[in-house]
Parts: C-alpha cells; sequence; structure tokens
C-alpha cells in the first residue's frame, strides 16, 4: 500500500511510501527519522497515547514500536523558520552592522556575508580568537 505524507521535520511530502515503514526509513529532504514518535498517531506532542506501547526517552529518533501508526498531521511547521529566526536572534544581539574590516584579508567582505557570519566574527572579536 503507498500513500502520501508530510515529514513531521521538515514538511517535505513523502511520496510513495509503503507501510509498514520500516525502522531505517528516513526523510529525503532532510534526513529525519520517520519511524518515531514524532511521526505517529498516538503521539500528542508530549507523550504516547497508546497505553500498551512502551515510549522511548527520544522521541525523535528511530524506535522499534510495534504499535507506531505514521500521521499526515505531524509536521507542525517551523524547522526551517526556527533555525532563521536563531540565525537572526544572534545577528541582533551583535548588531548587524559591522564597522571595522575583517582582519583576514583573503575572507570575505562585510557586504557578502550573512548576519550569522558577522556575529561569529563579533564573537570570535570579543573573545579574543580573532
Amino acid at each position: 500500500m503507498s500513500i502520501k505524507l508530510q515529514c513531521w521535520q521538515c514538511g517535505a511530502v513523502l511520496s510513495g511510501l509503503l507501510l509498514p515503514l520500516s525502522r531505517r526509513e528516513e526523510c529525503s529532504t532532510c534526513g529525519a527519522d520517520l519511524h518515531c514518535c514524532k511521526f505517529c498517531e498516538f503521539f500528542d506532542n508530549r507523550h504516547c497515547n497508546e497505553p500498551r506501547a512502551e515510549p522511548p526517552n527520544d522521541k525523535q529518533k528511530a524506535n522499534f514500536c510495534d504499535y507506531f501508526k505514521p500521521t499526515d498531521g505531524a509536521y507542525q511547521g517551523g524547522y526551517r523558520d526556527k533555525r532563521a529566526e536563531a540565525k537572526a536572534k544572534l545577528a541582533a544581539l551583535f548588531g548587524d552592522d559591522s564597522q571595522s574590516p575583517p582582519e583576514n584579508t583573503d575572507t570575505k567582505p562585510d557586504s557578502e556575508k550573512t548576519p550569522a557570519e558577522l556575529a561569529e566574527e563579533k564573537l570570535r572579536k570579543l573573545l579574543g580568537d580573532g
């Protein structure tokens, strides 16, 4: 039986998957394990609602649960957004403007650096590594 689902982590469409899912099945886009609690219909973002199941500690890693059933509602959105948001917060912490020229002449000019690269450079200067 072939079904269409959406990856619980990145939201990529997973077409052509065969049930039951193998324990080793991964998302072809982000590499997330698919036979895991986060992708199961019995999981409610905190714990398993299947009374007979013995849930593992890591809800994002592949497991051997016999009660696993993939769900089409596992993707909560924001995997990529969270990463971008974290980088933006780090850049905002140190400010986006870099007024001093780069110390290394073989590096990119500030205008070509991402906010995260600028923030990392400032952090290294603060810590005395750059």
